[in-house]
């Protein structure tokens, strides 16, 4: 099933590991375990990502939706 609206990407990404870049060039990749309609996020087992490599765990993180500039599978 193709997402018609942005929010629905989000809902099947629920639980799912993602990709998550802030406008600062930091990059978490992590399960998708929650999100609002501000896209706020929260994700478990999260990695602070650099070159693609794990930086650092980080476990639970709740990142703000204005930060955000990407979510992609991961």
């Amino acid at each position: 099933m193709e997402a018609s609206r942005p929010l629905d990407m989000l809902n099947e990404s629920r639980n799912k590991r993602v990709m998550v870049e802030l406008k600062n060039g930091k990059q978490y990749v992590g399960t998708l375990r929650a999100f609002d309609i501000h896209i706020n996020v929260v994700l478990a087992n999260a990695d602070e990502m650099q070159d693609n490599e794990s930086k650092r765990k980080m476990g639970s993180v709740f990142l703000r939706g204005d930060t955000i500039i990407l979510i992609s599978p991961a």
